[in-house]
């Protein structure tokens, strides 16, 4: 099947990987006594923290024509996969197409955006088409024809990924080319036109990939303040200036529990317990994001503890602590694949459409797997794993002390950090499990 894990299973291990999720959830439990302990002050506000970049950086990094020239370049792209995928050759192992969206982009997206910041609202062609589109209708392309209300929030992002991620993980033939260059087509279509009618906000809150890499790159070293400025920043602050607007808890959700399915999905349990096809894998996928929703919201959803205070909106307020464990198992799931399986986007663009060229003379070279040892991504994951849920357990306690006292603050998390570390020895389980 295209598109497999990469090598390291938990023979790989240095240790049982019983014992690493034992490991991997008392390291979490650990941090959130000393946090409870050690931090009963609220930190700076996430939207005013952070070193400015000096003057010159940030005009080039924030030039027009450097924006321009980043979509274009998209765009460009982009019409090669779609070329290459109805032109090149039918085999995917011959198509750069399905490498180039499955891996070069959707995994290479996550380091991307932590690196940097939100890169493909940068990169997104579609803003592009979006503004030409707009020109040519003669309509205003920040207002577009009517206002899409606050209250669908960034629903349609979820929808989008959730559209995206069952093609990859449940639809029979998801590296067929042409089916890649038909998805790439109608997705532009379909965002591209959603945000004629409603605007350029529309790509903030509809663009699955555009609000996956900004939630993402609220980690990175480098962000924008709420006045603008760019600056860097500890990834907590960037993390905390993320808002809880509608839909943030099912964008979190369906990224955590497809990573989830796609780990159970490819152990030995699953192949012997669940039947073959596109249905009960739908099934599996829908069970598991089900299962990481239930598991977050029966943590979150309670009375506010401060007395005659009613319901608090602690699913919406906590939901942008899942970031970094998504995070943690994107990197966890697909470290292997981007090492390994990348190396064929740039092989296989050499020679696009079966022709016999070698554009960039790669195209007779091989993946070299020794490029790291397997010892090293077992530890990789492990270590992106437990990395992503302590993250999320300082965020937590930095976000519960800006909405209760200190002694509430902590009491209110005794739930979500059971959560967590369920989550963590979880996570572990699926990606050491044969």
């Amino acid at each position: 099947m295209l598109l497999a894990h990469g090598v390291g299973t938990r023979d790989d291990l240095p240790i049982p990987a019983t014992l690493a999720a034992v490991g991997a959830g008392l390291a979490v439990v650990i941090s959130f006594a000393v946090l409870a302990l050690c931090w009963s002050t609220t930190r700076p506000d996430g939207a005013t923290a952070g070193l400015p970049l000096p003057g010159p950086i940030a005009a080039v990094l924030d030039s027009p024509l450097l924006r321009q020239a980043l979509r274009v370049t998209g765009l460009f792209a982009a019409t090669a996969v779609v070329v290459v995928g109805l032109s090149g050759p039918d085999d995917p192992s011959d198509n750069v197409a399905p490498w180039a969206l499955y891996v070069t982009f959707w995994v290479g997206l996550v380091p991307a955006s932590l690196l940097l910041g939100p890169v493909w609202r940068l990169l997104n062609p579609l803003r592009l088409l979006h503004a030409i589109a707009s020109r040519a209708a003669r309509i205003d392309p920040d207002k577009g024809l009517r206002r899409l209300p606050d209250r669908i929030g960034i629903w349609p992002a979820a929808a989008s990924l959730g559209v995206f991620i069952w093609l990859e993980l449940v639809h029979p033939d998801p590296a067929n080319p042409r089916l890649v260059a038909a998805f790439v087509l109608g997705y532009s279509a379909v965002h591209v036109g959603a945000a004629v009618v409603f605007g350029r906000s529309w790509f903030d809150r509809g663009d699955g990939f555009e609000v996956y890499s900004t939630l993402l790159g609220s980690l990175a070293p480098l962000g924008r303040r709420a006045d603008g400025r760019l600056v860097l920043r500890n990834p907590i602050d960037g993390l905390g200036s993320v808002p809880a607007v509608p839909g943030l808890v099912a964008v979190v959700v369906v990224l955590v529990g497809s990573t989830a399915f796609d780990g159970l999905s490819r152990t030995l349990f699953w192949a012997a317990s669940a039947p073959d096809g596109p249905l009960w894998r739908t099934v599996g996928l829908v069970i598991a994001t089900a299962a990481v929703a239930a598991l977050y919201l029966a943590a979150t959803r309670r009375p506010d503890p401060r007395p005659g205070a009613g319901r608090a909106p602690l699913p919406a307020s906590y939901a942008p602590t899942l970031v970094p464990i998504a995070a943690g198992y994107a990197i966890a799931h697909y470290f292997s694949l981007l090492l390994f399986d990348g190396q064929l986007t740039f092989i296989l663009a050499s020679d696009p459409l079966g022709s016999g060229a070698d554009l960039f003379g790669t195209a007779s070279r091989t993946v070299d797997y020794a490029v790291v040892s397997t010892t090293t991504i077992a530890l990789v994951q492990l270590g992106a794993i437990v990395v992503g849920h302590l993250a999320a357990t300082v965020s937590a306690h930095d976000r519960s002390l800006r909405m209760f006292p200190a002694p509430i603050a902590t009491r209110v998390q005794y739930p979500l950090l059971g959560a967590m570390v369920a989550l963590t020895c979880g996570a572990v389980g699926l990606v050491f499990a044969p």
